[in-house]
Parts: structure tokens; sequence; C-alpha cells
């Protein structure tokens, strides 16, 4: 029976201190109750994989810009090559309409969303060949297809046949318009 039972605290104390007290001495200690010990978070195993990875990554490429792929801003195809395959891709497109129109509805999100993949990438193409007067206009008409486009899918997966025929109208229509121009 060294120690006496009680402790008293003081809320007032910014530092919260407390003081014990002893039965055999009348001394009192202050102690910090949320002394807590700090430890690393990473063990030596994963900080030593993490270094080596990151020196050998550094030695294998050269400049960090190498690293990434910019296809959107950099296209694979020239402009000759996108024109030469436009039509094509337009009219793969609009021949979404016999799927759509059999209600065979996976199938019609699968063939749309190929299609328009690839005359995204034709028409983008495209646009940053031309003279900077014509771009916002096919731009604007660019993004009015691929709205069009996405919609067209939502309604597909939706079931709705009246929208799905509304938003193919507007796909056909912006696609007429967008091939005119270019």
């Amino acid at each position: 029976m060294a120690f006496a039972s009680s402790v008293s605290c003081s809320k007032n104390n910014i530092h919260r201190h407390c003081a014990v007290s002893t039965r055999s001495t009348s001394t009192s200690q202050t102690v910090k109750p949320n002394a807590i010990k700090l430890r690393p978070c990473i063990s030596r195993r994963v900080g030593s994989i993490a270094l080596v990875s990151s020196l050998v990554l550094a030695v294998a490429s050269n400049t960090s810009a190498s690293a990434f792929e910019f296809r959107m801003t950099v296209p694979d195809q020239t402009a000759e090559e996108a024109e030469g395959m436009i039509g094509n891709h337009a009219r793969a497109l609009l021949d979404v309409k016999s799927l759509l129109e059999s209600e065979d509805w996976r199938e019609a999100q699968r063939e749309l969303r190929r299609c328009s993949g690839y005359l995204r990438q034709d028409i983008y193409t495209i646009i940053q060949s031309k003279e900077g007067s014509l771009r916002p206009i096919l731009r604007k008409l660019y993004a009015d297809l691929f709205n069009n486009v996405t919609k067209l899918d939502y309604a597909a997966r939706d079931k709705n046949v009246a929208q799905v025929r509304e938003y193919y109208d507007d796909v056909t229509t912006v696609l007429n318009d967008i091939l005119s121009r270019i």
C-alpha cells in the first residue's frame, strides 16, 4: 500500500499535468497523461523498396515528360489519314441504326462506343489541322455531336425508344453538318 488511490487533475491547466500523491511521502509529481511515443509509419523493408524503385525509375527515364503519352494532343495519324477514314467511321456510326431498330440494346451500345471512339479521333485530328478561324465552329459541332452520342448511349441503356430516335436524328444532323464543313 505504498501509493494512494487519489489522483487530482485540473481542467483549467493548459498542459493538463496531473498531480499524483503518495501515502508515504508528501511530495507530488507531475505526469503528462497523453504522452505518445512516436513510431515511424514505414518499415525499413517498405522504405528500402521505395528507394530502390525510385532510383531505378530515375535511371531508366532520362526525362520525366517521356513517361507520359499524350494521344489527344499528338495523334498517331495525320490529317490526310483522318480525312480518308472519317467517311468509313461516320458510316459505321450511322449503321448503328439497324441495331437500335431491332432493339438489340447491348450490341448497339458496344458498336456505338467503338465507332464513336474512332470518329472522335478522326474529327479531332482534322480540327487541329484546320486554320484558327474555323476551329471554334468545328469544336462546338464536335462537342454537340459527342454529347448527343452520349445521350444516345444512355437512352439505349434505358431502352427508351422515343429518346433513341430523337438522339439518333440529332447525331445524324450534326454529323452531316460537320462533314459538310470539313
